[in-house]
């Protein structure tokens, strides 16, 4: 796989094979600390997803929670991170294990899970708040 940085647009470009049979690019835009950091600031309610291509359990979870934000809550930023990529960014929030998910509330750290955890478990843990700051 090679990874290409484009200065002026702040995309990167991934190249990988698919399905054995050619080669494509991937453009998607490149997380930074200072981004992420930006939007937990502008938002009242932000998901930072720490994830990897190579982790099962991050692929079959992120799009159950994605689901279960979107029915739950009215405005709720996600985040992914990649740290395959990314690898500056996992450390600088203390996430060592995928999958992560940490839940900013009003610009603070309100929840943190990795690995072990159920859809629900984090809905009911942030519900409560989120309708308070809300209402």
């Amino acid at each position: 796989m090679e990874r290409h940085l484009s200065p002026k647009t702040r995309f990167r470009w991934h190249t990988v094979k698919f399905h054995n049979l050619m080669w494509i690019s991937i453009q998607y835009r490149m997380q930074t600390i200072k981004n992420i950091q930006n939007t937990i600031k502008e938002n009242l309610a932000v998901m930072v997803y720490f994830s990897a291509p190579t982790c099962n359990v991050c692929h079959a979870l992120k799009p159950k929670l994605l689901d279960a934000l979107k029915s739950n809550f009215s405005d709720f930023k996600v985040e992914s991170v990649d740290i395959s990529v990314e690898e500056d960014i996992a450390p600088h929030f203390g996430v060592f294990a995928i999958p992560t998910v940490l839940i900013f509330l009003d610009g603070k750290e309100f929840l943190r899970k990795s690995r072990h955890m159920s859809v629900d478990e984090v809905i009911r843990e942030i519900k409560r708040p989120y309708e308070i700051m809300t209402s």
